[in-house]
């Protein structure tokens, strides 16, 4: 994916700024205006040019309830910035239509608020054409407000702002995650870009890193920018464990297919036995056979399965049945961010362009290896607020209250993640069933 490549080659080294607690980067703002206007046209240009990929039918699909079909990403991005940073700054603003906000609004309650989330795939209207006018004329507002806004209110509208890029960077992965899904579906399984080097590259052997264990600080570090969810930074106990140097490979998670574990329950969590017999779940996602050989598709389209990558695709579920038949576990989201602190934040991200996990050769640094990138990582903890958690100023949309509960922490990004989005804290968090996401798994153990 030159194309891509070439356009995201900038981004990687980026600070991360978000929907988050704390400042932006302390300069005048006469310097920080424009940096964070050419971050703005940066931003909102990647997803424009990965929707320009599709045809006007692509950008339509809508292949399941957890997805939303292109356009909508696109417009829904673009109504974010419209109602919480041009509708809060700029006094007696004029939407560009008032019946997007039923269409493009994510909430769910009050139902009369936006238009079911299953029932996007049926929005013909408005055009893929109208979203792009739509994204023009939001895009030239808030480069006016960047412009005009006075010194005093600068810093309030940077971190509105900020806000909305992360979250526009958010739904860029899922652009790409949720056409995969719609592509595997359709017979032609066509494919999303030309196909990548695959080189011949091993994964290196596993190995294991021992930790102490003890009174360790997990959460947002002082200074840094997260989700209000990453934070209060707090001390947890640890009790010593051992982490794994790099993910699973598909070569390792066929040895548990071969050994029946999508048939022996008691590897499974109860609901995720009664799940995977009532879909007949017998491998991940997109994994596939074609005489007698297993295949994957990929965003590049179907690929014969190399063994060595990161198996990606399965769910919680999956990843721990893995995990007890291979006499482990997997970590916990405290184990695992004290694990990777202090590591860079560089990997199969987005940015690289590959759109697929690639073997980890481990080499570069002490380890752990692929803590970013290729394949977010399962953890064993659930997701609910730190201690002393208290919602801010940022706490709008999708992000005004804590997700319901029955979700799962992630750790780490994907190799469709933007680069930018990746930091030891961060908290990703899917249903236990959830696999259209590229989903891995790390092991760790007791000591």
């Amino acid at each position: 994916m030159d194309g891509l490549r070439d356009f995201t080659a900038d981004l990687s080294g980026m600070s991360p700024a978000s929907g988050y607690q704390g400042q932006p980067a302390a300069r005048p703002d006469t310097e920080a205006r424009p940096i964070l206007a050419g971050r703005f046209r940066r931003i909102r240009g990647l997803s424009g040019q990965l929707a320009a990929r599709l045809s006007a039918e692509d950008q339509m699909v809508q292949s399941g309830p957890e997805t939303s079909p292109t356009k909508w990403h696109l417009g829904h991005t673009t109504w974010f910035l419209e109602r919480h940073v041009l509708e809060r700054f700029i006094p007696g603003y004029t939407a560009f239509d008032d019946r997007f906000s039923y269409i493009f609004n994510a909430m769910v309650e009050p139902a009369e608020t936006c238009h079911p989330a299953a029932q996007r795939g049926l929005l013909s209207r408005p055009t893929a054409e109208e979203v792009a006018r739509y994204r023009d004329h939001v895009n030239a507002a808030v480069l006016r407000l960047v412009a005009d806004t006075p010194s005093l209110g600068w810093p309030a509208v940077a971190r509105r702002l900020e806000l909305a890029l992360q979250h526009e960077q958010q739904h860029q992965e899922l652009i790409l995650a949720d056409i995969k899904h719609a592509f595997w579906l359709n017979p032609l399984h066509p494919a999303y870009q030309s196909p990548q080097p695959t080189g011949l590259a091993a994964a290196a052997g596993q190995s294991w890193q021992e930790y102490p264990g003890g009174i360790c600080e997990v959460g947002m570090e002082p200074g840094a920018h997260a989700f209000e969810l990453e934070t209060p930074r707090h001390r947890v106990h640890l009790e010593p464990f051992r982490f794994a140097g790099r993910l699973v490979t598909n070569a390792e998670y066929q040895e548990f297919m071969e050994d029946g574990g999508y048939g022996n329950a008691s590897l499974w969590h109860p609901d995720g036995w009664s799940l995977a017999q009532r879909e007949g779940w017998k491998a991940p996602l997109y994994w596939f056979k074609r005489g007698g050989i297993w295949h994957t598709f990929t965003l590049s389209g179907p690929k014969l399965m190399d063994g060595e990558e990161p198996a990606c695709h399965v769910s919680w579920y999956e990843a721990d049945a893995f995990a007890r038949w291979a006499g482990k576990r997997l970590p916990t989201e405290a184990e695992w961010e004290h694990a990777v602190q202090g590591q860079r934040r560089t990997g199969n991200l987005l940015d690289y362009g590959k759109l697929h996990p690639v073997p980890g050769s481990c080499s570069g640094n002490p380890g752990p290896w692929q803590a970013y990138g290729d394949a977010w990582e399962w953890t064993a903890s659930a997701l609910a607020p730190y201690p002393r958690y208290r919602p801010g100023d940022l706490a709008i949309g999708e992000y005004a209250h804590v997700p319901a509960a029955g979700r799962m922490v992630l750790k780490g990004g994907s190799a469709l993640t933007p680069g930018e989005l990746v930091r030891a804290s961060f908290r990703h968090h899917l249903a236990p069933h959830a696999r259209w996401q590229m989903t891995g798994i790390r092991l760790a153990d007791d000591v």
